[in-house]
């Protein structure tokens, strides 16, 4: 099991102290507004750096404190208990891992993979442009990181562009222009190849569930290109209008990804279950999707998300969730989580940020 232990210091509600998380299966169980998720939100930003539900830092610090720490035990691939330190006040965020201090929090990716289930994912399903292509990006960056040197150096390429067209200066936009026609294209090839490898394991899973066959992840690049030259002429072609306006018009930033079924949009006419378990089956899916890239067996963290799935699809579900290496669900109090529970399931009831052994 990777996660052994949490503590916290002034972490949202939780009180102050230790959690032992020993166990291959941690259930949460507990009213809303207890504290269970800030629990899952510990150890999304133990992994990662950052937290699943806010871009703020401020808001994870208990109110009137001024300093929040989080230190989790877990164990690496080869057995070694490690440490991961977390700690926030004054504007600053400072990372260590086994005590030495992480630069980027591009060096935790691969610490301890964790794929965090919650109802926001309905946004890569129903919501914007730009929340579809971050979970595709996501799931390549769990395991490329390559892919994240490449985004990240396309993204500031892009606002480095932006800036010349608002100040209409147009002497370096060819320099600028090449850079940006390289790195898109990076990101487009590695999008292409992943949602290809993706829909074979999306497919098939949300048939399982839900019994619809043939629903795939559809993506629509803006840039149909396959050289750099090719791209150069169409920004080119596009450049007076972008200067006009602004912004850069086209590229990566804008691409498309929707579902389709028989090669119609499959979402518009969805009903809000299929929607919601369209969300459940892409994460299922992310978490398989890393499996067969690395070998290695992520950490599920399931927020309430089964309470809207009726109890034969519930079932499905859980059936159909992929191999983990420690699994994290939470509860409310009438949910019937007996059912998933195993014999060495250790569970927890979360009141007031307390957390307890034992049924209060």
């Amino acid at each position: 099991m990777p996660f052994l232990s949490v503590s916290y210091h002034n972490f949202r509600n939780i009180h102050d102290g230790t959690i032992d998380l020993l166990s291959k299966e941690v259930y949460l169980i507990g009213e809303n507004g207890q504290g269970k998720s800030n629990i899952l939100e510990s150890l999304y930003i133990s992994a990662y750096g950052s937290s699943f539900r806010t871009r703020v830092d401020s808001e994870i610090i208990t109110n009137t404190e001024q300093l929040c720490k989080i230190k989790a035990l877990y164990t690496d691939n080869k057995g070694r208990t490690q440490t991961i330190g977390i700690q926030l006040g004054d504007g600053k965020k400072r990372i260590e891992k086994n005590t030495k201090l992480v630069h980027d929090r591009k060096e935790l990716v691969d610490t301890i993979p964790c794929i965090v289930f919650n109802h926001d994912d309905l946004d890569f399903v129903a919501g914007s442009p730009d929340r579809k292509r971050f979970f595709i990006d996501q799931s390549l960056s769990l395991f490329d990181g390559s892919y994240i040197d490449v985004f990240r150096k396309y993204k500031k390429i892009l606002k480095s562009r932006n800036l010349l067209l608002k100040d209409r200066n147009s002497n370096v936009l060819d320099a600028v222009d090449y850079q940006l026609a390289e790195t898109g294209l990076a990101i487009i090839e590695k999008r292409e190849k992943t949602i290809f490898s993706f829909n074979q394991v999306f497919s098939k899973l949300y048939a399982d569930v839900s019994g619809i066959a043939g629903v795939t992840i559809d993506y629509s690049p803006v840039w149909k290109f396959d050289s750099i030259d090719k791209i150069l002429v169409f920004l080119s072609e596009k450049r007076t209008s972008d200067i006009e306006y602004g912004m850069t018009s086209t590229g990566p930033h804008r691409d498309r990804i929707r579902f389709v079924k028989d090669k119609k949009a499959f979402v518009p006419t969805a009903s809000t279950g299929q929607r919601r378990l369209l969300s459940l089956i892409l994460r299922s899916a992310q978490a398989q999707y890393y499996t067969d890239k690395t070998g290695k067996l992520p950490v599920l963290l399931m927020d309430d998300v089964l309470l809207e799935l009726d109890p034969e699809k519930r079932q499905r579900m859980t059936t159909a969730l992929p191999e983990y290496d420690q699994l994290f669900c939470t509860f409310l109090p009438g949910e019937p989580y007996t059912k998933y529970q195993r014999s060495t399931t250790k569970v927890y009831f979360v009141k007031d940020g307390a957390v307890y052994d034992k049924e209060f």
